[in-house]
């Protein structure tokens, strides 16, 4: 009996283990951090920006990247917003400007 308690205590450590291991998820991949706030960049991401013209008009996008380089762009139906010709966007120009990387 004694024996049948350690077999299974043995037993429930390994799969805990085992569970263990596969949650940490090591791939042997570069991992990318950003400078300002040390978050991990991963390889293949997307996110929403709005896009604004010279006369203010602003749409949401759907900006797909990869590797640091835009591989879709799709405007978001009904995510669209006309500012009066004296609004200024409070974005600075790197934040306007930049889309990916």
């Amino acid at each position: 009996m004694k024996k049948l308690i350690i077999g299974l205590i043995l037993i429930i450590i390994l799969i805990i283990l085992e569970l263990l291991a596969f949650k940490t998820n090591i791939t042997g991949n570069i991992i990318k951090y950003n400078q300002e706030d040390n978050k991990e960049i991963p390889d293949k991401y997307s996110y929403t920006k709005a896009i604004c013209n010279s006369s203010n008009y602003c749409q949401d996008h759907e900006i797909s990247c990869e590797s640091n380089k835009i591989t879709q762009i799709k405007p978001i139906t009904g995510a669209v917003v006309q500012f009066d010709e004296n609004w200024e966007d409070p974005r600075d120009e790197e934040q306007k400007d930049k889309l990916c990387g």
